[in-house]
Order: C-alpha cells, then sequence, then structure tokens
C-alpha cells in the first residue's frame, strides 16, 4: 500500500517543528564550529519555512523534501556535535 502523501507531509513537518525546538547549540561562543552550527540551524529553519509555504501552495511533495532536508541538517549538526538535544529519539544521531 502506498503511503499518504498528506499524512507523511504532516508527520514530517511536526518532527521536523519537534527537533528545532529541542536543538541548542553546544559549540563553544566565537568559534568556527559556533558558525557551522548557526548555519545548520538557519537552513534547517528556512527549510520547514519552505516547507509551509509549499503547502500552503498544495504542493505536498516539495514540502515534504524540505522538511527531509531541514531534519537532515539538525542530524548532521546532532552528529557533528555543535549540537546538544533532549529528545534522541528524533535525531538519527
Amino acid at each position: 500500500m502506498a503511503a499518504d502523501l498528506k499524512e507523511k507531509t504532516d508527520r514530517y513537518k511536526g518532527l521536523l517543528r519537534a527537533a528545532l525546538d529541542d536543538v541548542r547549540i553546544s559549540a563553544s561562543d566565537g568559534s568556527f564550529m559556533e558558525k557551522v552550527a548557526n548555519d545548520y540551524l538557519n537552513l534547517a529553519n528556512c527549510y520547514y519555512d519552505d516547507g509551509v509555504h509549499f503547502i500552503e501552495d498544495g504542493d505536498l511533495v516539495n514540502a515534504l523534501v524540505c522538511f527531509s532536508y531541514g531534519h537532515a541538517w539538525l542530524d548532521a549538526g546532532v552528529r557533528l556535535g555543535v549540537f546538544s538535544v533532549t529528545k534522541k529519539d528524533l535525531f538519527a544521531a
């Protein structure tokens, strides 16, 4: 049975929102890695906003892509150690 696109898009939107709310930058102030963390967090937020925009336009495929990419940036930051998290089940790292 094929996945329900609306359900999956809504679920991934919620997962990314929860992950964005959970991450905290753990890199040292003023360090290069803090700049990396800020870049990753900015990208994740932009992908979230773009995903919401695509939903409003009725484009669920691109919305799902955005939520997936946004979450990937957060996963990368957790794995790299520039983010700390409390809800480890939200992240692949």
